[in-house]
């Protein structure tokens, strides 16, 4: 048994393999992206990733490189000048960064790491676009869904972006209070990496326009209009990675048989034993201590000294954890929390955490 716990890459989803030996037995990675059959992958992953996440008619489903390549382009796309970031860790630190770098200025609201943000925050007037990252990955902080829904009517002229980088397939947003959510596909749709979705609605397709007519760079190959100009199409602009599109069209596919709703529960069932078993052991604690703000999809384990000695006796059987990120590299472990971890994984996990007391 070898059970990947580590939150990206992550365990391949347990059908990829599968859908793999059939991608090659029919030429899939050598299929032309202006070929009728890809048009058709395409619109399939479009199909059931809408049923799959409740993604409403208005909003339009792009392919990229990866996520970290959405965070630049969503900047250069919906931000003429000024923008607002939440950051609470590395991931959502390095979106902040990057706008600055693509010569925006930049707002910041910043909490510890480890924790959530206060209810009450103020921003710009002149904020165009906030960035706001779901569940942050290095540290297990998740914001809750009715703090990022707020905005919306808190600040109904910005664009409200969401990085569910590490959560999605998990979270179920309200489409009619965000206008962008990114994702790359190596961590809860379980696939290798090398492939970024991007969801945008009208607003920030108008956005884009807006800031291309009066004279702002919105990039090239991957601006949001040629991104749509050939979506219409079942398109992309480029020569993509249509491996991991059709991979990713089958692995919505095996979801959806299996159903979001049973995926959701099973998720939060895992989530919870796990953390259960942290609060209970004398060698590890939940990094993140507010309840409210823990993550569903990253569980991040507090371990100081014994961080080597756990991490070896799990992979004694198979299982193996996450190094802590950054600074706590050491003395931390993140356990990943996909659908394609199986409840009996969970179990076995907590387990063997529960046997190690002293």
């Amino acid at each position: 048994m070898h059970v990947n716990f580590t939150p990206g890459p992550s365990q391949l989803f347990y059908t990829v393999e599968g859908h793999s030996r059939q991608a090659y037995k029919h030429g899939i990675p050598s299929l032309s992206h202006r070929s009728k059959e890809f048009e058709g992958i395409y619109a399939d992953v479009k199909s059931g990733l809408r049923q799959l996440l409740g993604i409403p008619e208005g909003f339009y489903i792009f392919f990229t490189g990866s996520a970290t390549e959405i965070w630049e382009r969503s900047v250069q796309n919906l931000v003429a000048k000024n923008s607002a970031h939440f950051v609470n860790g590395a991931f959502s630190k390095r979106y902040f960064e990057i706008a600055g770098q693509l010569g925006k200025t930049t707002f910041k609201v910043e909490a510890p790491l480890g924790s959530g943000f206060a209810d009450s925050v103020s921003l710009p007037e002149q904020t165009e676009l906030i960035a706001l990252t779901h569940n942050e990955t290095s540290t297990g902080v998740s914001l809750p869904l009715p703090y990022i829904h707020d905005f919306k009517s808190k600040y109904p002229e910005a664009l409200i972006v969401v990085d569910a980088v590490s959560s999605l397939p998990y979270p179920d947003f309200d489409f009619n209070k965000i206008d962008s959510v990114f994702f790359s596909v190596q961590k809860g749709f379980g696939l290798p990496a090398g492939l970024g979705v991007w969801v945008v609605n009208e607003k920030c397709l108008s956005k884009a326009e807006k800031i291309s007519k009066e004279g702002g760079s919105i990039g090239t190959y991957h601006s949001l209009p040629t991104l749509l100009a050939n979506e219409k199409k079942n398109q992309t602009p480029e020569t993509p990675n249509v491996l991991s599109i059709y991979l990713l069209g089958k692995v919505i596919e095996d979801m959806n048989r299996r159903g979001i709703q049973i995926i959701r529960k099973e998720t939060e069932y895992k989530a919870a034993i796990l953390y259960q078993a942290l609060e209970a052991n004398a060698l590890a604690k939940p990094f993140v201590k507010e309840k409210a703000h823990r993550s569903q999809t990253v569980i991040v384990a507090e371990c100081g000294e014994h961080t080597e000695r756990i991490s070896k006796e799990l992979a004694k059987i198979g299982l193996f954890a996450g190094d802590g990120y950054g600074e706590n590299k050491k003395t931390q472990l993140r356990f990943a929390n996909f659908p394609t971890h199986s409840k009996e994984q969970f179990e076995l996990l907590v387990d063997t955490l529960n046997a190690m007391t002293k």
